[in-house]
């Protein structure tokens, strides 16, 4: 439980650090950059303490693909961006993509109970 928490919170340090780069280059102040790039050498160290025990392949996906769809989702509630319909069924199939990458993935119990 731990290591997806950690997840977790890499997912939610990325999301932060890419907001903080859309809002430095809208604002111009250059402590915006400083803080984007904090943000996101803690999601990458974050995520690397998380596939420890997490499936990299998971992992990566949900790492990036909660994180796209978040990061989309204030774009449009933030910035004023446009959310047209191919928009919302790409994020469909994003969504949809991770959930199979995650229910597809035998873990080591189940592979063990599987070799036995």
């Amino acid at each position: 439980m731990f290591y997806w928490l950690l997840l977790a919170l890499a997912i939610v340090f990325e999301i932060v650090g890419t907001l903080a780069m859309k809002w430095a280059s809208l604002n111009g102040h250059a402590a915006g950059y400083f803080f984007m790039l904090a943000m996101i050498a803690l999601s990458y160290i974050t995520l690397c303490f998380a596939v420890k025990k997490i499936a990299l392949g998971v992992a990566y996906a949900i790492w990036e693909g909660v994180g796209v769809l978040c990061i989309t989702l204030f774009s449009v509630m933030l910035f004023g961006e446009a959310l047209p319909l191919m928009k919302v069924v790409g994020l469909a199939t994003l969504v949809t993509g991770i959930v199979l990458v995650k229910s597809g993935t035998v873990s080591r119990k189940e592979a063990s109970h599987a070799a036995a």
